[in-house]
Order: C-alpha cells, then structure tokens, then sequence
C-alpha cells in the first residue's frame, strides 16, 4: 500500500541543546509532511509549558507529538545507545498511552540495525536519578526515565486528542552511569545514536493518515 502525506504536521520536541544539535544535524532524509523540531528547555514544567505554548499556534493544530532525546534506563543490562520505544509515558499527574510503538521498533530496527530497541513504560522525573532510586523506579515496571516526555505528552493529550509517541536514547543505564554528557564514551554513542532516528519518526507520521483496519 502506497503511503500518503500526513494531513497534520508533526511536532519533535526535545529538551537540551546537544539533542537539539544531534537532531538539526542529523538524517532529515524522507520527510512526509510539515514537521517542526522544538527545543523546550530543560525539566518538566518547561516542557508543559513550551508545549502548551506550541500547540496554541494555528498552524500546529491537530500535529501530532513526538518526545525525544537522552534518557535514563532503569533495566539491567541497558547499555548507552540503546532505543526506548514508549508504550506509555507516566508521571504522578497521570498517563498518556502511545500511538505507534510496533511501527517505531519496526522502523528504528532498520535504521539501526545491531542496536538493542526496548518497549515499555516511560516514567517522568523532575530531577537526575541515580542508585536507589533508578531501582525503586525500575520496580513499578517502567523501563527507562526522563524529565520531559511524560509532561510533553500530558500537554499534548490536554490540547486536544492527537496522535502522540515518546522515543528516547539510553546515555545512562544501571552498570553505566553517566556523569557529564559528551565528555564520556557512553554519551557520544547515544549522540550518534540520536542523529539517525528522524527517518523513523516521519515514517510514523506518514502512518497516521492511512486508513485504519
């Protein structure tokens, strides 16, 4: 079946200015439609409010949502650049199911062929995790954390119903902790990591405006 423009425009947010530069300079090859990459600036209440901000604008009305960047795997024997694939984000304030998921491992698999994708919840943090706490998180089921995605997509299902996905980038993991990005092995792989995944992100928005079986 032959894919079709998405008819709303797709709306990638990150948070800090080394993912914003991983994904201005990355594969932008294969775009289906208008597609706006946003920086929302660092943390949970600045992610809501960039995005309540953003999908304010006319001509972001009905976009679909896309969270990304780095992330904090919470499961034994992630490893710095391996994939989170969202099947939910969650935070104290409630949780948002993904739209998807099965089409981005598809696709992420492909682009990255070796890399190890994972599925599952997404939990939000209002600050670095680390030791027990990365545990104490690991043991409600969620599979990785981060400050942003739960509130992107919590700002992005209160403006009205819309496609939505998170995919993150593991840059610390419970036998390899991180201690300043960029300066350590573990964050330039998840950089690279990162600059290759918008093929996959506008495949899944192609997705959306085909008919539905």
């Amino acid at each position: 079946m032959t894919t079709q423009p998405a008819s709303a425009p797709l709306l990638i947010a990150c948070a800090l200015g080394i993912e914003h530069l991983a994904l201005r300079t990355g594969d932008r090859g294969g775009a289906g439609g208008p597609y706006t990459v946003v920086r929302t600036g660092m943390g949970p209440r600045a992610a809501e409010r960039c995005l309540t901000a953003r999908l304010a604008v006319p001509a972001l009305a009905g976009a679909a949502v896309l969270a990304t960047g780095f992330c904090a795997g919470l499961v034994p024997g992630m490893h710095p650049g391996d994939l989170v694939v969202a099947e939910e984000t969650r935070d104290p304030r409630g949780t948002v199911p993904c739209v998807g998921s099965e089409l981005l491992v598809k696709e992420l698999a492909r682009l990255l062929p070796g890399r190890t994708v994972h599925t599952g919840p997404l939990t939000g943090s209002d600050h670095v995790v680390r030791g027990t706490e990365r545990s104490a998180l690991g043991a409600t089921g969620a599979i990785a954390v981060d400050m942003e995605s739960a509130a992107t997509l919590l700002a992005a299902d209160r403006a009205g119903g819309r496609p939505v996905a998170a995919v993150r980038v593991v840059v610390d993991a419970p036998e390899h902790e991180l201690v300043r990005i960029g300066t350590v092995r573990g964050g330039m792989t998840a950089f690279r990591v990162l600059r290759s995944v918008l093929p996959a992100f506008f495949e899944w928005h192609r997705s959306l405006s085909l008919p539905r079986r």
